[in-house]
C-alpha cells in the first residue's frame, strides 16, 4: 500500500505525496472580499504539501456573508488572486480553489442581503453580536440557476486566476449541504423530498462546474455524518451513498470527506463514519479530513479507506508538515487567538523545521 510520502493522480494534478492541506478560512482578505499580499505568503509557505485546497472563497457577494473572507466574483479578486497562485508554483506546489456559498450562514449584515436556503428555517446558532443570521429566503428556481450559474462562473475565474483546479463546498452545513440534508430542506418540489431530489442541486452544481473547468479539475468536499451547523439528517447512509455515485459517474478528480468521531475537537458526532461505504461507490481517489494523527491517516491508507489525508489546524502552524511528519520532528502549536485575528502574527510566522534547527545550533 502506498505511504503518505507517496505521489498520487488526483484527476489532472500531479500531487507529488498524500498529505494535503485542507481549507481554512483566515480571515485576512479586505472588507471587499479581495486577496492580500500577506496572503501570497502564507499559501507560498505552505507549497510542500501534496496540495493545497484554499481557504472558502465565496462564488458570489449573496453567499459570502463571512466577513474578510476572499471571493471570486470581481475581476479585482481573480487578479488579486494571481500572484497568490504564481507563488506557489514557483515553491514548486499545486493549488485548487474551494467555491463557497453560504446559504442560510451567510450574515446579512455582511451581504447586505437576505439569505438564502433551501428553506425557510433559520440557523439555530444564532447570536445578535457574533453570528447574526436570518430567516433565510427559500430558494426559488430562477435562484436556483442564478446559483449554478455562480458556481460556473467562479470555477472559470479561478482557473483565470492560476489555480489548478476547484473543490466545491458542499459540507458544513452550508447551502449545499443544506439542500442535500433533510432537517434542513422541507421542499415539495425537484429539490426536496426523496435523497434523489436532495441530491439535485449539488448534481447540476458539479455537471456546471465539471463543464466550465473539466472533470480532471474538479472535486467537491462533503460532511456526511453527524449534525455541523444545525444541517443534520435521519438517514444520512440514504442520501450521501447516492451522492458519492452520482459524483462518481461524474469521474470528478477526488471527493473529500470530513467526518466526525465521537471525540472530534472541533465538532463530534456518534453517528458511524461513512467513508468504508462510500469507498464502495466512488471508485475515484478518496480524501479524508477531522482529527488525523500521521499514524491514523498512514492506517486508512493501508486499509484502502483513504487514498490520501488533509490536514487543517497542522498546517495553520507547521507550513512545512510534510517534512516534519518524513523525520517524526517534534509540531507547532496552533494558536486559536489568531486563526481569524487580522495580521502577519499567527498566520505566517510560524517556525519552520530548518529555521528552528538554525536556531538551536
Amino acid at each position: 500500500m502506498p505511504s503518505l510520502f507517496d505521489p498520487i493522480t488526483l484527476g489532472a494534478i500531479e500531487a507529488p505525496n498524500r498529505i494535503l492541506m485542507a481549507p481554512l478560512t483566515r480571515t485576512r482578505a479586505t472588507a471587499e472580499h479581495v486577496p492580500t499580499e500577506l496572503m501570497i505568503e502564507y499559501y507560498r509557505q505552505r507549497a510542500s504539501a501534496g496540495l493545497i485546497i484554499s481557504e472558502a472563497t465565496g462564488i458570489s457577494r449573496l453567499g459570502l456573508g463571512w466577513p474578510h473572507a476572499p471571493g471570486l466574483w470581481t475581476r479585482d479578486q481573480v487578479e488579486a488572486w494571481k500572484p497568490v497562485t504564481e507563488a506557489v508554483h514557483g515553491a514548486g506546489g499545486r493549488i485548487v480553489a474551494q467555491l463557497w456559498h453560504m446559504g442560510r450562514l451567510a450574515r446579512p449584515d455582511v451581504t447586505g442581503m437576505q439569505s438564502l436556503s433551501s428553506s425557510t428555517l433559520r440557523a439555530p446558532y444564532h447570536n445578535p453580536d457574533k453570528n447574526p443570521y436570518d430567516t433565510p429566503r427559500a430558494a426559488t428556481l430562477d435562484d436556483i440557476r442564478q446559483t449554478i450559474e455562480d458556481y460556473g462562473r467562479a470555477a472559470r475565474h479561478a482557473i483565470e486566476a492560476g489555480f489548478d483546479g476547484v473543490q466545491v463546498h458542499g459540507a458544513n452545513g452550508y447551502l449545499i449541504d443544506q439542500f442535500l440534508r433533510d432537517n434542513t430542506n422541507r421542499r415539495d418540489d425537484d429539490y426536496g423530498g426523496a435523497p434523489e431530489n436532495r441530491i439535485r442541486l449539488m448534481r447540476e452544481v458539479m455537471e456546471r462546474v465539471v463543464a466550465e473547468v473539466g472533470a480532471g479539475r474538479t472535486s467537491i468536499r462533503l460532511s456526511p455524518n453527524g449534525e455541523t451547523q444545525g444541517a443534520d439528517d435521519s438517514d444520512p447512509e440514504a442520501v450521501f451513498l447516492p451522492a458519492a455515485k452520482a459524483l462518481n459517474d461524474l469521474g470528478i478528480a477526488f471527493l473529500e470527506l470530513r467526518e466526525q468521531a465521537p471525540d472530534g475537537t472541533f465538532g463530534a458526532s456518534s453517528v458511524p463514519k461513512l467513508s468504508p461505504k462510500i469507498r464502495e461507490v466512488f471508485t475515484g481517489p478518496l480524501v479524508l479530513n477531522q482529527d488525523y494523527s500521521k499514524e491514523a491517516a498512514q492506517a486508512d491508507l493501508d486499509s484502502g479507506v483513504a487514498d490520501a489525508v488533509a490536514w487543517g489546524r497542522l498546517y495553520i502552524a507547521n507550513p512545512d508538515l510534510v517534512e516534519r511528519f518524513r523525520r517524526d520532528a517534534p509540531l507547532n502549536t496552533p494558536n486559536p487567538k489568531t486563526f481569524y485575528a487580522p495580521g502577519p502574527e499567527g498566520y505566517i510566522d510560524y517556525p519552520a523545521l530548518d529555521q528552528v534547527e538554525t536556531e538551536a545550533a
